[in-house]
């Protein structure tokens, strides 16, 4: 089988393409290494699958029409779509950027699907479309007509596109929305990382608000599984969450990362952003019925092999 991956050199693209490969699929990674982090780490992060045969990278933008034409249309079975601008705070400050990239690019990986009758599309969504719902946990089925920022509007507005394509033109398309995903080769400006570089640093912590905030923080080899298991299970068009169904504050969120890095942590208690959900609360009794999506790293665990990731990595 061969798929093609978008964002195939960031975190979790990058963990999807190893994950493949060792199946035996054949990958076709395409990256434009954005320089919203250093391009760099995205090269590092798929530097093994650049050494397997059945590996190739296009450097490209999913708005290039003519380059993903030409990708999707070489054997595509399966594109997963995992590019885009991301980030909640960054949106606000560049929305016509992230409208840009995040809906055009969909718009030109859908049409290239349609033109070259790819017939199964996976999309990487977010938990952050749920805005702040009250209800918890968020269910596939609650109404997600309230986003609170531009990244979190794009990504509704690109499972409605999906949509629109599955019943235009019979496309089986699952969308996947991912809870705070964390581990080995994580963003550098997310959380889990970003806190524990400055505690081995020594420095303060920056916490918004006073820490009361919840996420529900998933592990890397969790949402790999389940997007695996979405791509065997292909039937109409399916939204599922991929989360670890245990949120924690952040404040608890700190403190577990002292334990697992053995040092006390600095807080620096700041004003609260523009764009930030007061919890993320994954219900994922359709993917666990559905897709035998069963996440089994706990906090405790995720941490400590982030910890030593990092301390590797550096």
């Amino acid at each position: 089988m061969k798929v093609l991956i978008t964002g195939a050199a960031g975190f979790i693209g990058s963990h999807l393409s190893e994950r493949l490969l060792g199946d035996g699929w054949t990958v076709v990674g395409v990256d434009n290494f954005d320089d919203f982090y250093d391009p760099q780490i995205k090269r590092r992060n798929i530097s093994d699958c650049l050494r397997n045969k059945n590996f190739q990278l296009i450097e490209a933008d999913i708005r290039d029409n003519t380059a993903m034409d030409k990708a999707v249309g070489d054997g595509v079975e399966i594109i997963v779509h995992l590019a885009a601008k991301a980030g909640v705070r960054p949106s606000i400050a560049q929305p016509l950027l992230y409208a840009d990239v995040n809906v055009n690019g969909t718009m030109v990986l859908l049409e290239a699907a349609k033109k070259h009758k790819v017939g199964k599309f996976i999309f990487g969504s977010s938990s952050s479309v749920y805005g702040n719902n009250e209800k918890v946990p968020f269910s596939e089925d609650d109404n997600v007509d309230f986003p609170i920022s531009p990244y979190a509007a794009t990504k509704k507005a690109d499972e409605l596109i999906c949509h629109t394509y599955h019943h235009l033109y019979a496309i089986h398309i699952t969308c996947l929305r991912f809870f705070t995903v964390y581990g080995p080769r994580q963003r550098p400006d997310l959380a889990i990382h970003k806190f524990t570089k400055l505690i081995e640093q020594d420095k303060a912590i920056p916490v918004y608000g006073d820490g009361s905030m919840m996420r529900d923080f998933t592990y890397i080899d969790d949402i790999i599984d389940g997007t695996v298991a979405a791509m065997n299970k292909f039937e109409g068009f399916n939204i599922y969450n991929l989360g670890e169904s245990s949120p924690i504050t952040v404040n608890d969120l700190i403190t577990e990362i002292e334990a697992a890095l053995g040092k006390k942590a600095i807080r620096e208690y700041v004003p609260p952003q523009p764009g930030d959900v007061e919890r993320t609360y994954a219900d994922i009794t359709k993917a666990a019925e559905e897709l035998g999506y069963n996440p089994s790293t706990n906090i405790q665990t995720g941490l400590k092999n982030f910890t030593i990731w990092l301390r590797n990595s550096t």
